[in-house]
């Protein structure tokens, strides 16, 4: 049956009217959804705050590094401390390393552009902050429903959005209704916001539909590959950040390693690559394994043992890229707009900034009287505050690697290091993006094959191992919610001209090319693997693969990561 066969046959569906519906308790949602409940209690109002979460708890999906500028939270919650918020370990020492494949440079102190200087910042396990801001956030008065998708965007008669519905429960495989069949919800608000994490599900279908988009630079992503370790406590440097650049990356590849000391003889450490990378052989799961195995990575590790592992798409974000936030009854947040500062490695301070300003401008409309038309204060105050001059400062990061690793690392130096010392805070050229990622990758003749070292076990792992201690779980019996728009695609072009690289980009193992009894070829989709990183949706060439929301409390349940 298709979906709306079952509205019609099982519905309507029950509706929750609120003030605000909030989708993703995340960074921002939560922010957001703190921020009004503090605006309305301040002036002896209520305004009902509702926040839908995909995970099973908040916190379930997050994968950040992360070290943490508690810039945003100051504003937020200003007693954080006082809270009992889990940011405790202070950044205590920067290394910048440059590595070749078998030494590592450090950078002098004194020679460390600005992006890379972590002074007053904290290294966190982000969903542990996640899981507090959601306690906050429930002291205040906020409704928080874990464990339900948004799975579509309800729209009004003149088109603005009225809210979201949640996904149905107990669909089979074969698209019908089971004996455990309950129909979706209705949350319906004056306003919505949307702070899904990058390349947001509903996000995506709202860039399109309001044209969001129009006027601004393709919007590049990078994939994350993070695990996360118990090492020797002789080895524990808690609060040291460890930033790598080169091997094993080629000069014409963007991608770098971090490796964050946290407190309990824990480390943190993962591998970034952008995700217009050109060699369709590349596999970023494995070039993860392969740093690992270098003597100043393998150092802090051996003798440890890895207790996590996650992946996640995020924004190579710039101001070129940033979308209009705003829409007609809602608003996009954080990584959901693409606000993440690619030149700091850090996200979490700006999700939580754009939902504080998104709050804002919601409550002033509320007790306005208002709904369902554009909340034009929250991008006017975005322009004029401390992220948006953060975010123009390193504007140019991530294109100036475009050019190639020296080109990148020259200018870096000169924009982040040279020029402040000038005076000049913000580089005086913009550089522009050009094509989204997927239109990257070369066909496979022009490209060299990559053999990549067996996993040993100890220090290098393969991906099912991998994705077994992402606690990753989805109910077998259901449609998999990584859909293709032509099943002929992925054997007919994307084998036949790219070797396959679905095989390769996915680092959970989602993607695999076999063999049917005729000894012809076919794509079997393992959506039961899913850590919902969005890697498939945004690098398959052919941009043939449709990310969908799968039921809710699905995916990973990332636990101190």
């Amino acid at each position: 049956m298709t979906p709306q066969e079952i509205l019609t046959q099982y519905g309507p569906r029950e509706a929750m009217e609120y003030d605000v519906v909030i989708v993703g308790a995340g960074p921002a949602g939560l922010s957001a959804a703190i921020r009004l409940k503090q605006l309305a209690a301040e002036k002896g109002q209520d305004v009902s705050v509702v926040v839908l979460e995909k995970g099973s708890e908040p916190g379930a999906h997050i994968l950040s590094g992360a070290v943490m500028d508690p810039i945003a939270l100051n504003e937020l919650l200003p007693n954080w401390k006082e809270l009992g918020a889990p940011v405790q370990q202070a950044v205590t020492g920067d290394d910048v390393l440059f590595l070749t494949e078998t030494s590592a440079t450090r950078t002098p102190d004194w020679l460390v552009p600005r992006n890379f200087h972590n002074d007053g910042c904290y290294v966190v396990r982000l969903g542990d902050v996640v899981k507090w801001l959601a306690a906050q956030a429930e002291n205040l008065g906020v409704e928080i429903f874990p464990g339900f998708t948004a799975a579509e965007v309800l729209y009004d008669e003149q088109g603005a959005v009225r809210g979201v519905a949640t996904g149905n429960l107990g669909i089979g495989k074969d698209g019908e209704p089971t004996g455990d069949f309950q129909i979706g919800m209705e949350l319906v608000g004056k306003y919505t916001l949307f702070a899904e994490g990058a390349r947001g599900h509903l996000g995506k279908q709202l860039l399109e539909k309001f044209k969001l988009t129009e006027g601004k630079d393709p919007q590049s992503f990078a994939i994350g590959i993070k695990e996360l370790w118990e090492i020797d406590p002789a080895k524990a440097q808690p609060g040291r950040v460890v930033h790598t650049a080169g091997w094993p990356m080629d000069s014409s590849t963007f991608g770098g390693g971090f490796l964050y000391h946290l407190d309990d003889n824990k480390v943190t450490l993962g591998f970034v690559i952008g995700l217009d990378y050109k060699n369709t052989y590349l596999s970023p799961f494995e070039e993860m394994q392969r740093w690992k195995t270098h003597p100043a990575i393998r150092a802090h590790l051996e003798g440890g043992k890895r207790i996590g592992y996650g992946a996640r798409a995020i924004n190579n974000g710039t101001p070129q890229a940033l979308p209009k936030t705003v829409f007609p009854g809602g608003a996009l947040l954080g990584c959901d707009a693409g606000t993440l500062n690619a030149a700091r490695i850090k996200g979490s301070h700006a999700a939580i900034k754009t939902g504080m300003l998104a709050a804002d401008a919601a409550y002033d409309a509320v007790v306005a009287g208002r709904s369902a038309d554009e909340l034009s204060a929250y991008p006017a105050t975005l322009e004029k505050s401390w992220l948006m001059t953060e975010l123009m400062q390193q504007r140019n990061f991530k294109l100036w690697y475009k050019k190639g690793m020296w080109v990148g690392a020259l200018m870096t130096g000169i924009e982040q290091w040279l020029l402040p010392k000038l005076g000049i805070q913000s580089p005086p050229w913009t550089l522009h993006g050009s094509k989204p990622d997927h239109l990257a990758l070369k066909p496979a003749a022009e490209c060299t094959p990559i053999i990549y070292p067996k996993p040993d076990g100890k220090i290098s792992f393969d991906k099912l191992s991998s994705v077994f201690i992402s606690n990753t779980n989805h109910a077998e019996n259901q449609p998999a919610h990584l859909t293709l728009k032509d099943a002929s695609v992925p054997v007919n072009t994307n084998l036949a001209k790219f070797a396959g690289p679905e095989a390769r980009y996915c680092p959970a193992g989602v993607y695999e090319f076999v063999k049917n009894d005729d000894n012809t070829d076919r794509l079997q989709i393992n959506a039961q693997n899913c850590v919902h990183c969005k890697t498939c949706d945004i690098k398959d060439p052919t941009q043939n693969i449709v990310w969908v929301t799968p039921e809710g409390g699905g995916g990973p349940n990332y636990a101190g990561m």
